[in-house]
């Protein structure tokens, strides 16, 4: 018969084999992080540009291999459970795509497009939200 440290061991290995125990311990974390919040303090709406910026690293997360990383961020952020469209994404954030671009997130095209433009100094002027736009949300 088996001990009650061979049983657990059996179980963390099958887990570990079939993916699922980073994904259980990203959802526990999760869920703590929710506990320990503050419930009286009611989080703000999920702003448009925050919904966004928190898809563009999502993306990124997911592709990298990142999941427990992207369950936590979504699950905090109270993002959707389901990704947006990257064509939605895409056309929100006014980017073209040819078909290289396509193949690596969004957030790749556009660090690769800053590094490579700039002004006569070699620097990109960044501004915050434009008057009358929805500012970011305290998450920034």
């Amino acid at each position: 018969m088996a001990t009650i440290t061979e049983l657990k061991c059996a179980v963390r290995d099958t887990l570990e084999s079939r993916g699922v125990l980073g994904q259980l311990k990203a959802r526990i974390r999760a869920e703590v992080f929710s506990a320990l919040e503050d419930q009286r303090e009611l989080r703000p709406p999920l702003s448009h540009q925050n919904l966004l910026i928190n898809e563009l690293i999502r993306e990124y997360l997911e592709f990298n291999k990142y999941s427990y990383s992207a369950s936590v961020l979504t699950a905090e952020a109270g993002q959707p459970d389901v990704p947006l469209d990257r064509q939605f994404l895409a056309n929100e954030l006014k980017v073209a795509e040819d078909a290289s671009s396509k193949s690596v997130p969004l957030l790749y095209g556009l660090v690769s497009h800053f590094l490579n433009s700039g002004g006569s100094d070699g620097k990109t002027l960044v501004r915050g939200a434009a008057a009358g736009s929805s500012a970011p949300g305290p998450d920034v």
